[in-house]
C-alpha cells in the first residue's frame, strides 16, 4: 500500500473537507472498511483486512471519516450525516460488488448506506455485510440515554460533553449536533431491509455495545439471510488474532455465498 493516501474532497464551500482513501486493488468483490468513532483506517481490523485482501487476491477500501485519522476536518463538526456523505463518496468510487464491513458506529452507518443506495434505484453493489458489534442508533441508544444529569446539563449548556474512554487518554466529544442529527437516522423499531445476506459479530463482554443491542438488530432483519455470531469471552474491540480469524472466515463466508 502507498505510504500517502488517497485524498478526495466531499462537501462544497465551507463544509469541504478532505477524506483520506485507501486502495488496494484486486478481484470483486471487493471490501469496504467502516471504522468507528474515535477508530481510523491503521486500526488493528483494518489493517488486518488488508492484508487478508493482498493474501487472497480481492480489493480492498478504506477511509477516514473527517475529524479521524489522516482525514481533514475536526472531529467536533462530525455527525452521522456528513460521515455517512462520506461513506457513500467513497464507496461510489469502488468498481464492482462489495462486502461492506462495518465496527461499532461504522456498523451503523454502513446499514445506512444500504438504505442509501436501495433508494437511489441503481444497483446497490452491496453483495454483503459483516457487522462487528454494531452501534445502531448510538447516539440516542448507546449515548443520550445513557447520559447522566450532569452529562445532559453540560451538553446543553455548552454544546459539547467530553465522555471518559477506556480505549483513549482523552475523553471523546459528544456534540449536541452528533446527538440532534442521529435522530434523523434512527432505525428504531421499523424493519431493516439490505438485500443482501448480513453476518453480526458480537462479544458478549462488550460494555460499549451490549449483546442485547446486536440481539435486537438481528430482530429487525426479518427478511435479510442474517446470521448472529456471539463470542463468549470477546470485548468491543474484537481485535484479538481469534477474533480476526472469525472476521475474515465471516467474509469468505459472504464471498461463497455470493457466488453461489
Amino acid at each position: 500500500m502507498p505510504a500517502v493516501p488517497d485524498k478526495i474532497t466531499v462537501g462544497d464551500g465551507d463544509a469541504a473537507r478532505a477524506i483520506a482513501v485507501r486502495r488496494r486493488p484486486g478481484k470483486a468483490p471487493g471490501i469496504f472498511w467502516l471504522g468507528g468513532f474515535m477508530s481510523d483506517m491503521q486500526g488493528t481490523k483494518a489493517r488486518a483486512l488488508d492484508d487478508w485482501a493482498a493474501t487472497s487476491g480481492h480489493a480492498c477500501t478504506r477511509f477516514d471519516y473527517s475529524g479521524h485519522g489522516e482525514s481533514g476536518g475536526q472531529l467536533a463538526d462530525g455527525t452521522i450525516s456528513r460521515w455517512l456523505e462520506e461513506a457513500a463518496a467513497v464507496f461510489a468510487r469502488t468498481e464492482g460488488p462489495q462486502i461492506a464491513v462495518g465496527s461499532s458506529m461504522g456498523g451503523w452507518i454502513a446499514l445506512l448506506l444500504t438504505q442509501v443506495r436501495r433508494a437511489t434505484g441503481a444497483d446497490p453493489r452491496i453483495a454483503g455485510l459483516v457487522l462487528i458489534a454494531p452501534a445502531v442508533d448510538m447516539t440516542e441508544a448507546l449515548i443520550r440515554n445513557k447520559f447522566s444529569k450532569a452529562a445532559r446539563q453540560e451538553i446543553e449548556k455548552t454544546g459539547i460533553y467530553r465522555q471518559p474512554s477506556e480505549y483513549s487518554d482523552e475523553p471523546y466529544p459528544i456534540t449536541r449536533a452528533l446527538i440532534e442529527d442521529g435522530r434523523k437516522h434512527l432505525f428504531g423499531e421499523r424493519p431493516i431491509e439490505t438485500g443482501c445476506p448480513v453476518h453480526i459479530i458480537q462479544g458478549m463482554r462488550d460494555t460499549d455495545v451490549p449483546p442485547e443491542h446486536a440481539r435486537k438488530l438481528l430482530s429487525h432483519l426479518a427478511s435479510d439471510d442474517a446470521l448472529l455470531t456471539l463470542v463468549k469471552d470477546g470485548d468491543h474491540r474484537l481485535s484479538r488474532p481469534e477474533d480476526l480469524l472469525l472476521l475474515t472466515r465471516a467474509i469468505e463466508g459472504l464471498i461463497a455465498e455470493a457466488a453461489g
